[in-house]
């Protein structure tokens, strides 16, 4: 506690960016670059240019209208520039008073009055001129750009940058290969003046190239590592059983599994039969049944004298698979003396309690449940199989804690981890190198295309008659609003107003509102009023993203689409469509004050509009929002890639891809400095 006292602001301010290390400072690459390397001549500079002059300052006054504000006329002996700054010292009135010699930089403005620059930033002139570009940092509060400077140059001086990448490894594509990690850090922290600035600013550079294969590489390392270690582990061996639970539960369905739910619940069963962790991605698009594959796999774990946990990041979610898995399962169960357990953070303690008797004693065979599955007062006897629903949705340390449910036993469980956002497969390489990866790429029959439409805000009234039409064929409707409550930033119709609105335009219907806050009770209550087929329109926040399942429902509303981002607006869709009649997505999109929609969410819309493909919109999804929110990295700590791009550098993670195991293989003990370098302590998330 002491030595933090000891430390002043900026090192505080150092340590809060992440700067602890000297490594950590020689890749803290700078966002852009300041070319104080050349004086300008006034007459010379063009409106717009970001310049430098030497001038003499001819005039200094504190003007009082239009607002308080310092004026400063310089003079460079080619023409004369007006300064403004309107917040400023006493002391700097008086560096800038007549007669000062300055060495001044800022962008240029033309006009009425002639050249000027707002607060640009001054020195006393003379002293000789940098030869490289002045790099400028990402900083926070209390970590001034000169000190970051001195801390970063520093730490670029001490680091230990001593090539890891061995000699035999394959040439880095790009040219890349003819400059030393040393050499590419330096040139990058003080690029030379003649470098073109774009090659710099979209990382083509190869130095540049050289730097995010180093990142890659790392990346890479810590997945097939973790993948060597993941087949070193032990697993419950699990053979289905001829005859067993597994075959009646197939036997028992009131449907046919489709070609790809059959493909691949096989591959899970080999995986499961191996005597290693299996550590699966099942991915399929809404609707395309995963539940009965989970099931499936459950069968087989259970048949075999071992117990399966299946975990979901909602109560509405884990509640719906609950009710599907307690259909198919509790009959088979109940004679061998097993059941299901529910747990959840909204249990009451005695019920709470009964559960996790049954879990601990072996006698709840499947566990559902949120997070709270994972609890540390949650005892399995004996846990061979975990499932997680829509993964990228928990938090690396929440997996690693269910993995950890058999660490006594000296085993780990196996892991089935389910996603409707299918991974594009540059992500799939990167991230997911250590996940086998199964898809479920069909849909089962009778589920009908979903049409989508864009509307204008400015035409409700025709969405709220087209409800009506489908309220008299006997059909429901969603209607999904962005936010609960009014924010002064979001000027959004809210969940509750809409909800008033549509009841008052449609009399005699009952409409239902579910938001985040509302107590669990009520949300059961209004669900299953839906559900159920009594209540016409259901009002609703984002809760109801995953896993509602009601085949009646015929059209979804989202308003205010350009707020939703592109794999969020393809779930909700994936809500309608579950039956035989013909399905609608409409999007409700408003142009606001500006009266345009910015890019990115245009670009959303038109993909939405454009296909239905889950894989598509993922592919897009990762091209607009990047991989950091794909993954659900912020709620993680993993470090995600600083400098590659998925979508660009493709080349550079073919070639890491190569040169990982051959690292390992050949070069262990560079491959171990390597990952300490990029990864420091946090290589343990990347594996999770």
């Amino acid at each position: 506690m002491a030595e933090t006292k000891a430390l002043s602001e900026p090192q505080k301010a150092l340590l809060k960016l992440g700067l602890a290390r000297d490594i950590d400072l020689a890749l803290h690459i700078p966002l852009r670059y300041e070319d104080e390397t050349r004086i300008v001549q006034l007459r010379d500079a063009r409106e717009g240019d970001t310049v430098q002059i030497e001038a003499t300052v001819t005039e200094s006054q504190v003007q009082y209208r239009p607002r308080r504000q310092l004026v400063v006329t310089v003079d460079d002996g080619s023409d004369t520039c007006t300064l403004r700054f309107f917040s400023f010292y006493p002391s700097q009135q008086k560096a800038l008073a007549p007669g000062a010699r300055l060495r001044i930089r800022g962008e240029l403005k033309g006009g009425f009055l002639g050249l000027q620059m707002v607060h640009p930033t001054y020195k006393a002139a003379g002293g000789e001129l940098p030869d490289a570009l002045t790099p400028v940092y990402s900083t926070v509060a209390g970590l001034p750009q000169p000190w970051l400077r001195k801390a970063v140059a520093s730490g670029l001086a001490r680091a230990d940058l001593t090539e890891t990448i061995p000699a035999d490894a394959p040439p880095v594509p790009g040219n890349a290969t003819r400059w030393s990690l040393r050499q590419a850090l330096q040139f990058l922290h003080h690029p030379t003046p003649e470098t073109p600035l774009a090659a710099l600013e979209d990382r083509t550079h190869p130095a540049w190239l050289r730097l995010k294969a180093e990142e890659l590489v790392a990346q890479q390392l810590s997945q097939v590592e973790s993948r060597r270690e993941h087949d070193a582990l032990q697993a419950p061996a699990l053979h289905p059983k001829p005859g067993g639970l597994h075959e009646q539960l197939l036997a028992a369905l009131p449907f046919q599994l489709t070609g790809a739910q059959r493909r691949v619940s096989e591959e899970i069963a080999r995986n499961m039969a191996r005597g290693r962790p299996m550590h699966r991605l099942l991915q399929g698009d809404v609707g395309s049944g995963k539940t009965i594959v989970a099931a499936l796999a459950a069968a087989i774990a259970i048949d075999a004298g071992w117990q399966c946990a299946l975990m979901a990041p909602t109560e509405i979610l884990a509640e719906q698979h609950f009710r599907k898995l307690i259909g198919w399962l509790e009959p088979l169960l109940a004679p061998r003396g097993q059941r299901v357990a529910w747990l959840t953070g909204s249990q009451r303690k005695k019920e709470r309690g009964e559960m996790l008797q049954l879990v601990a004693s072996g006698e709840a065979a499947l566990v559902v449940g949120t997070h709270a599955v994972i609890q540390e007062q949650v005892q399995f006897k004996a846990l061979a199989l975990a499932v997680i629903d829509e993964q990228h949705r928990f938090g690396v340390a929440q997996r690693l804690a269910l993995r950890g449910k058999m660490k006594e036993s000296g085993g780990e469980p196996h892991l089935l981890m389910m996603s409707a956002t299918p991974i594009p497969r540059t992500l799939a390489m990167s991230y997911y190198a250590d996940l086998d990866v199964s898809t479920i790429d069909e849909l089962p029959p009778g589920r009908t295309p979903v049409v989508t439409k864009l509307i204008s805000d400015s035409r409700r009234d025709e969405v709220v008659e087209r409800i009506r039409g489908q309220l008299a064929e006997g059909r429901q409707v969603y209607w999904v609003c962005p936010l609960i409550e009014e924010s002064e930033t979001l000027d959004l119709t809210n969940a509750t107003e809409t909800h008033a609105e549509l009841s008052a335009a449609l009399p005699g219907v009952l409409v239902g509102l579910l938001h985040s806050r509302m107590p669990v009770p009520e949300k059961k209550a209004v669900m299953s009023l839906f559900t159920g087929g009594q209540m016409g329109v259901l009002v609703s926040t984002t809760v109801i993203e995953v896993g509602v399942d009601v085949p009646n429902a015929s059209l979804m509303v989202i308003e205010h689409a350009e707020r939703f981002g592109l794999s969020q607006l393809h779930q909700l869709r994936g809500r309608v469509g579950r039956g035989a009649a013909a399905s609608a997505c409409v999007l409700l999109y408003s142009a606001g004050d500006s009266g345009r929609v910015g890019d990115t969410a245009k670009a959303r819309l038109k993909a939405m509009a454009e296909t239905s493909d889950g894989f598509e919109i993922a592919r897009r999804d990762l091209e607009i929002r990047g991989p950091g929110e794909f993954l659900g990295a912020r709620q993680s700590g993993a470090p995600l890639l600083r400098f590659a791009d998925l979508t660009t550098d493709t080349a550079l993670l073919e070639w890491a891809r190569e040169v990982a195991p051959l690292m390992l293989d050949r070069h262990p003990t560079l491959a171990a400095q390597h990952v300490t370098r990029w990864l420091g302590g946090k290589s343990e998330y990347l594996k999770a």
